[in-house]
């Protein structure tokens, strides 16, 4: 945490890494900082469904805060 992670090219993904990392800063449990987190990619993109959030937040948790990856990932279509 405090670190830059501007290196993320897309707005969805740096938000909701960004999300995950600062509720659980706060204390948030992960079951309830993932699931706020599908809400906050929804937003970004209504058109997905429930499973391609989860999904993609899973994807993008597990890259950056967990194994801590510096490259990019798959993501998702937008930019």
């Amino acid at each position: 945490m405090g670190r830059d992670f501007s290196y993320i090219a897309r707005r969805c993904e740096r938000a909701v890494v960004s999300a995950y990392r600062e509720l659980r800063a706060h204390g948030t449990g992960d079951p309830e900082a993932f699931r706020a987190c599908t809400i906050l990619y929804r937003i970004h993109h209504p058109e997905a469904s429930m499973n391609e959030a989860r999904r993609l937040v899973a994807e993008w948790i597990d890259h950056h805060v967990v194994r801590e990856s510096t490259g990019p990932t798959r993501g998702c279509p937008c930019d």
